[in-house]
């Protein structure tokens, strides 16, 4: 079977072409997974395939916890999203712990 002009994202049930036999091949990228993409699957798809990209990681937000055991965060964003099967996306937020040590913590102790 042929991917010829039939190349779809994700999980795609109805994007499939006649293969040999009675047999149904596909041409969703999902078929990678499932061993039954069609013969020119990888040729045909996979070059107009685009991966994730994102930016740079952005500054870790204050502690959550002024005094004792928090987390912070950080996050970035998606410049180009994926494309035709392209590589997902990364994590796109980070948390970390911390310790608050603001001058009132010891005050308040």
């Amino acid at each position: 079977g042929s991917c010829w002009h039939r190349c779809c994202p994700g999980r795609n049930n109805a994007c499939w072409a006649p293969g040999t036999g009675r047999a149904r091949c596909y041409c969703d990228s999902y078929c990678e997974r499932t061993g039954d993409c069609c013969e020119d699957y990888r040729t045909t798809c996979r070059r107009a395939a685009v991966g994730c990209a994102v930016g740079p990681w952005g500054p870790w937000s204050g502690c959550s916890s002024p005094c004792g055991i928090g987390s912070k965060a950080r996050s970035r964003q998606v410049t180009v999203p994926p494309r035709h099967g392209g590589e997902p996306c990364p994590d796109l937020k980070q948390r970390r712990g911390c310790l608050g040590e603001h001058p009132t913590c010891r005050t308040a102790k």
